[in-house]
């Protein structure tokens, strides 16, 4: 018999679900927006945006950072992109599901950008697109990439590589070596493991053998006959119960165990996923997904800790990954603006799904102005409406899809040189996207 004391409860974790999550459930869940099929907003999406297409592996890529080349000095004089895809992700997702077939291994690529702005219509260069070769990689060792992070290369110096892998046994971390003399070539050094990574999505380097980790459940699609249950309730509900850690790795990579300290940076945030560092390391921004916001916390560069959170940016959409431009002036963020379409593409019920991707902006010198009431005039869909202006930050909308231009955007990087967009979809059949300004 169902008591008062028990319609209470239920009463109270509805109103709870209701007051943190009803904005984001009436925005991703509830309303299916009218996107055209592309909008780009620093130029015109038809003559301005190609995708880059490397044949039949080269889909369904999670996430992409530059690898920076830079001189003794820290001046940047090269840089190129690093893509992480899994071709297999609709056999094996294990955040979204299914769990059938881990066997077919994803892939690392390279894209070397233009080195100059290019007028005139946009055409994706092929020839600029590698298979990155995994030398010494473990025969039958599984290989289904998520975050992924490159430290910068000083002087021609091999930079280290981690990328995290939802393997068939656990999700582990991956390290490798990369030297611009070779490219395309990511020799393996070896593999991280660790209780802290049973959900590991998204990393950011805080030196060249430390890094911040996201793990974005406390429950997984692992355990064993209810967990296809259990992940989706900590979703819907926004419970807090995942966390974000920060380690440091023993200095050589001889040593065991290679883990040298693991220490929580924060705790109790619901589906914490993309993660980027300030361009002067005092700030680290993190998306919560399920709250459909971006926490900006307070960092000590000398200690790695996270001391407190000073803002909460909402966006309108369930935010994926992150990534701050070089100069540090704008935070990109990509995501999922219609959540069950998504799923229904993850499941084979659907061809694509919407895309967003908006910037962040922090205006020199307007840190503490007051909120923009007229904000993302331009888009097609804006954000003004459906989340409140914050004070000392300009949301922005840079791109947008029905999904039939660019399908699940998950990651969305500025080239630093030439000011192009490059976009990754969780679900895309094309590769990646490139927009380049008309200007």
């Amino acid at each position: 018999m169902v008591t008062t004391r028990t319609l209470a409860w239920v009463a109270g974790l509805i109103s709870v679900v209701v007051w943190r999550s009803g904005r984001v459930a009436k925005n991703t869940i509830l309303t299916k927006h009218p996107f055209t099929e592309g909008y780009y907003g620093e130029g015109n999406f038809e003559d301005d945006c190609a995708t880059l297409k490397g044949g039949p592996d080269l889909k369904y890529c999670e996430d992409a950072t530059f690898w920076d080349h830079l001189d003794a000095s820290g001046k940047l004089i090269n840089h190129a992109l690093v893509i992480s895809c899994d071709a297999n992700r609709k056999n094996w997702n294990t955040v979204m599901g299914p769990l059938r077939n881990p066997d077919p291994l994803g892939s690392l690529w390279l894209y070397e950008p233009e080195k100059k702005h290019k007028k005139g219509k946009a055409i994706a260069d092929p020839s600029k697109l590698k298979r990155v070769e995994l030398k010494g990689y473990p025969a039958g060792h599984d290989f289904h990439p998520l975050g992924v992070e490159v430290y910068p290369s000083y002087a021609g110096n091999t930079s280290n590589v981690y990328v995290v892998n939802h393997a068939r046994a656990r999700t582990v971390i991956e390290q490798f070596t990369i030297n611009p003399s070779s490219p395309t070539v990511a020799n393996y050094v070896r593999t991280l493991a660790s209780p802290y990574f049973h959900s590991a999505n998204a990393l950011a380097l805080t030196s060249p053998d430390s890094f911040y980790v996201t793990n974005d459940h406390l429950f997984t699609r692992r355990i064993p006959y209810i967990g296809h249950i259990l992940p989706i309730l900590e979703s819907v509900f926004a419970f807090p119960l995942a966390f974000v850690s920060h380690v440091t790795l023993a200095p050589s990579t001889s040593s065991d165990p290679p883990i040298k300290t693991h220490k929580f940076s924060t705790l109790f945030i619901p589906f914490p996923n993309g993660i980027a560092i300030s361009h002067d390391g005092t700030q680290v921004a993190l998306a919560s997904t399920t709250l459909g916001k971006i926490l900006f916390y307070q960092r000590d560069p000398k200690t790695n800790d996270l001391t407190r959170v000073i803002q909460e940016v909402p966006v309108p959409f369930t935010p994926d990954n992150i990534r701050y431009t070089h100069d540090g002036s704008a935070l990109i963020v990509a995501g999922h603006p219609h959540f069950p379409t998504l799923t229904a593409v993850a499941a084979g019920k659907a061809q694509v799904a919407p895309s967003w991707i908006l910037s962040i902006e922090t205006p020199v010198g307007k840190e503490n102005s007051e909120p923009k009431a007229d904000f993302d005039r331009h888009a097609p869909i804006s954000a003004k409406g459906k989340v409140p202006a914050i004070a000392g930050r300009e949301v922005t909308t840079l791109f947008q899809s029905d999904g039939s231009g660019f399908s699940s955007s998950s990651t969305g990087l500025k080239d630093p040189v030439t000011g192009a967009l490059y976009i990754t979809g969780l679900y895309a059949e094309d590769g990646i996207i490139v927009c380049r300004p008309s200007n």
